[in-house]
């Protein structure tokens, strides 16, 4: 990972994903690999005790928890906390029995609010107690001057403790708030999800509760997922979290949460996805930087209730946005890379490996919309991008919510349809035609597909571009579908005629016949005002 990527989040700007080796750390990091992980006494646990917890927390006012150290932590600026590295010698099951050894993220002027971490064994919960030499630093770091029992910022799980380089390979990350990401198929972090979203992009300020103590169970073998707990906390919202984690190909969560309400809340946020798109093949900023694309995340992906695909590309708008897509029982949705082709990023941080995040809700969640967060953005250290499920009705104070879903931290989506065309551009330039006087008011959208039934279709096929715009059919001036030359794919051509500050909502997929042969296209086309 390199510097560049490890800046990239506002929320995680002292990230250190890669930095656990002990290489040449001198005396003070061998002696203190010679000691032990310190515990606290056992007590009884289950996940029905933490949400009784969670619930009786949510009875209370709320309290900010202690922080010992806290002014020694604000003095671990971004450079200071990236001199600190944990000893991988000390690694929670460095030496089993657990199957993926844990290693913990120090505190800092970034991550200022401790969360506290136990092991669970056989129903008994011990808290992995925090000591300043399980990490080495630099003799003048502030952190050396960190109380005992101080916690810790968050965690990783590495990879199986039989690899040899499990040292310097993490798959799992728990940092900051209630953020957490993954490296998925291809090695590489990108998108993060969190426990929970509360009124994002909403007129009011957004909140952003913390994981406060993890409990964690380890897994006996690669075989067996490993199990982590969490307990939710903030002004507005306590709850209960389960996570089981398979590593397989690539990463699969299954989580079950409980909520519960401290206030009223405008905008709740169900399995959260936080995303960056600065541009892609349109856009704004593709003027300011040379590299062709830049973003974590392509496109909103819907499987909804009815059985339709729907594909949402991403946008870096001029102004805040919000869309929702209602449903009933959805059958899944996800932030997702679909480009995967490295001349179309020319980066070193690796854009075409970032993962794909699909959520795919397990149970009925009943009435609700997947709404869509898109937020400006003029470089790439800005998570813009946010996708979530937002349940019907009023979320009220003293209101309880279950949820549970599955996480597929993949390349693509889990559940595909083979017989269905997927959306792999989407381009928008100066409508009209060559050698023609181009009318002001008028954009061409270019849209491609590929995939399904199309590679087996003759180049004389004849294909219907079933185009609607919210604007009224008369807007749309032209719409053709054709082969792309030399490829297996088809291109949608269509001009868009718009008034200045309009906003136009665009619904396009491929028909052959009475039969669609692609997923749905949507899009808001958005003007300037005059």
């Amino acid at each position: 990972m390199s510097a560049v990527d490890r800046r990239r989040r506002r929320f995680l700007q002292c990230l250190v994903l890669a930095c656990v080796g002990i290489a040449g750390l001198g005396t003070d990091a061998a002696q203190a690999a010679a000691k032990h992980l310190e515990f606290g006494p056992a007590r009884t646990f289950s996940f029905d005790g933490l949400i009784q917890t969670a619930r009786d927390n949510a009875a209370k006012p709320y309290r900010e928890p202690p922080r010992p150290g806290a002014e020694v932590v604000a003095r671990i600026d971004y450079d200071e906390h990236g001199q600190i590295r944990y000893l991988p010698e000390l690694a929670l099951d460095a030496n089993g029995p657990g199957a993926y050894p844990v290693t913990f993220f120090h505190l800092g002027k970034w991550f200022q609010q401790p969360m506290h971490a136990y092991v669970v064994d056989q129903g008994k919960a011990r808290e992995i107690r925090y000591r300043r030499d399980y990490f080495s630093m630099p003799k003048d770091n502030p952190a050396r001057h960190m109380p005992d029992d101080a916690g810790f910022a968050g965690f990783r799980l590495h990879e199986s403790r039989l690899r040899d380089d499990w040292r310097t390979q993490d798959w799992v990350a728990f940092l900051g708030a209630s953020y957490f990401r993954t490296i998925g198929a291809q090695g590489q972090y990108g998108l993060s999800a969190r426990g929970i979203a509360l009124d994002t992009a909403v007129a009011g300020p957004e909140e952003f509760p913390m994981f406060r103590e993890f409990y964690l169970e380890p897994a006996a073998s690669t075989d067996a997922p490993m199990r982590i707990y969490a307990l939710l906390d903030g002004p507005g919202i306590t709850g209960a979290y389960r996570f089981d984690l398979h590593r397989e190909t690539g990463v699969v969560m299954e989580v079950d949460c409980r909520l519960f309400l401290r206030r009223d809340v405008m905008r709740l946020g169900i399995a959260p996805l936080t995303s960056m798109f600065w541009f892609g093949e349109h856009g704004r900023g593709r003027e300011l930087d040379w590299r062709p694309e830049i973003h974590d995340s392509d496109g909103l992906a819907i499987w909804n209730g009815a059985g339709e695909r729907i594909w949402r590309p991403l946008r870096n708008p001029p102004y805040p946005t919000a869309a929702a897509f209602v449903d009933f029982n959805p059958r899944g949705f996800g932030l997702m890379q679909r480009d995967r082709n490295f001349d179309n990023y020319l980066d070193g941080v690796l854009y075409d490996r970032r993962p794909s995040l699909w959520i795919e809700p397990l149970g009925d969640w009943g009435e609700g919309s997947v709404q869509l967060v898109e937020l400006p953005t003029d470089d790439e250290i800005h998570d813009n991008m946010v996708a979530m499920w937002v349940p019907a009705g009023a979320a009220k104070k003293g209101a309880e919510y279950s949820f549970r879903y599955r996480m597929h931290w993949l390349a693509d989506e889990p559940y595909p349809t083979p017989n269905l065309a997927q959306v792999v551009s989407t381009r928008s330039g100066r409508g009209g035609e060559p050698g023609t006087i181009r009318k002001p008011g008028i954009v061409r959208y270019v849209v491609e597909f590929a995939g399904g039934e199309l590679p087996g279709l003759a180049k004389t096929a004849k294909l219907d571009a079933v185009v609607t715009s919210s604007t009224g059919q008369d807007k749309i001036l032209l719409a053709r579908a054709e082969p792309v030359p030399t490829t297996e794919r088809w291109r949608v051509q269509f001009d868009l005629a718009v008034n200045p500050g309009e906003a136009v909502d665009l619904r396009l997929f491929l028909r052959q016949g009475e039969r669609a042969l692609s997923e749905t296209w949507l899009f808001q086309h958005l003007t300037a005002a005059n």
